[in-house]
């Protein structure tokens, strides 16, 4: 039986490239404001990544965030990060690896004996310990994780298609994870393993679309030769668009569902993929292929540029 609603049954014509100056000088307005955010408020490093101690506490009456602050900083641990978790009974204390106190064995249990005082009674529900030392190497592999797969990305792509094609895709990579980070710092997102773990996943799921619509166009070049590239790139984009709406829709569903109703342990998890996906979807359809055409009208004006010295 066939189904009533049949989306993108008939391809679409709409002309992608007649904005691609928009789209790129848009792209790269808004890394650069990334950039400048990251610069003047950086990011928020969970002990994963600096170290120090994490308690999570559950009061058996409501409590304010400055109540559980004030009674932290009155035992001695300055400087920590108070976070609700949930709800105004359970609350997250980041303790920083800097202060000696924070590496006892006996600092979480003198965190609770102080909120006993400032508060109703505390349940302590977990505590999670990283030295400075770990956080700093986490760190490091973090960022040589993203670099050798960027780096293994452009050689891939490089060797299926041509190099323009690896730089264009990069780029529009390098787009997708440079407009996130900067989101995250706006929001203030503490980065943890799993959050690095969200970005390297958006990293293969943005390089997907970008595939699927260079391959279509690398077909369409062979199969309309004498076709103007900003007509092939159109063309192919418009070709694959029904399949990059359907996919990242129900991507979207699924981190959605995540992100309201999988709990806190993965909602900056699923808030990053959800950032990533639809930046990523955005970049495969406007940047890559802008890109793309912009970097073969170089290789062609140095191709006649050589010409002429040559002859």
């Amino acid at each position: 039986m066939r189904f009533p609603i049949r989306p993108f049954e008939h391809v679409p014509h709409l002309d992608f490239m007649r904005w691609r100056t928009f789209w790129l000088w848009s792209s790269f307005i808004g890394g650069l404001l990334a950039c400048a955010l990251l610069g003047y408020q950086g990011l928020n490093y969970g002990i994963d990544f600096v170290g120090g101690k994490l308690i999570e506490v559950q009061t058996a009456e409501p409590a304010q965030v400055g109540m559980i602050r004030q009674a932290v900083d009155s035992a001695g641990f300055e400087g920590a990060t108070i976070q609700e978790f949930g709800s105004n009974r359970d609350f997250i204390i980041r303790l920083p690896g800097n202060n000696a106190e924070v590496q006892k064995a006996s600092a979480e249990a003198g965190v609770v004996a102080a909120l006993q005082g400032k508060v109703s009674a505390v349940e302590l529900r977990r505590v999670e310990f990283v030295g400075p030392q770990v956080g700093q190497e986490l760190r490091l592999k973090g960022l040589q994780a993203m670099g050798i797969s960027i780096l293994a990305i452009l050689i891939y792509v490089w060797l299926r298609f041509e190099m323009r094609y690896g730089l264009g895709a990069i780029l529009a990579l390098v787009h997708d994870v440079v407009l996130t980070i900067g989101i995250m710092s706006l929001l203030h997102t503490e980065v943890t393993l799993t959050v690095l773990a969200a970005i390297l996943t958006l990293i293969g799921y943005s390089l997907n679309d970008t595939i699927v619509i260079f391959d279509r166009v690398r077909e369409n070049r062979g199969r309309y030769p004498n076709r103007p590239l900003p007509e092939v790139l159109n063309l192919s984009v418009n070709q694959t668009l029904g399949r990059t709406i359907m996919t990242v829709s129900t991507v979207l569903l699924v981190l959605v569902a995540l992100f309201f109703w999988g709990g806190e342990v993965i909602h900056d998890f699923a808030m990053v993929l959800i950032v990533g996906t639809a930046l990523g979807t955005y970049s495969s359809v406007f940047v890559a292929s802008a890109v793309l055409l912009a970097l073969e009208e170089w290789y062609q004006r140095m191709g006649k540029e050589d010409a002429k010295r040559q002859a």
